[in-house]
């Protein structure tokens, strides 16, 4: 699934729009890596995103191309 995507359906940024311009503003890193919009992500990767000065870091435990907001908590574990 995309990086842009999976950020908006796990509700870690609430827009598809914001997460493309996080993306492109390289304050989002997936495994250590400043991360495009079109990464692919996979179960297992982490995410960090950085929210002016606050940082935050995930690893992704499932996939899902739609979800609840009770079930968005799921798709992720913060580090």
């Amino acid at each position: 699934m995309r990086l842009d995507k999976y950020l908006k359906v796990s509700r870690l940024i609430k827009r598809r729009t914001v997460a493309n311009e996080a993306c492109d503003a390289g304050r989002v890193m997936v495994n250590g890596k400043v991360a495009k919009a079109s990464v692919d992500v996979k179960v297992g990767d982490r995410i960090d995103i950085g929210f002016g000065n606050k940082n935050v870091a995930v690893e992704v435990t499932q996939i899902a191309d739609s979800t609840k907001k009770e079930d968005a908590k799921e798709m992720f574990k913060y580090l």
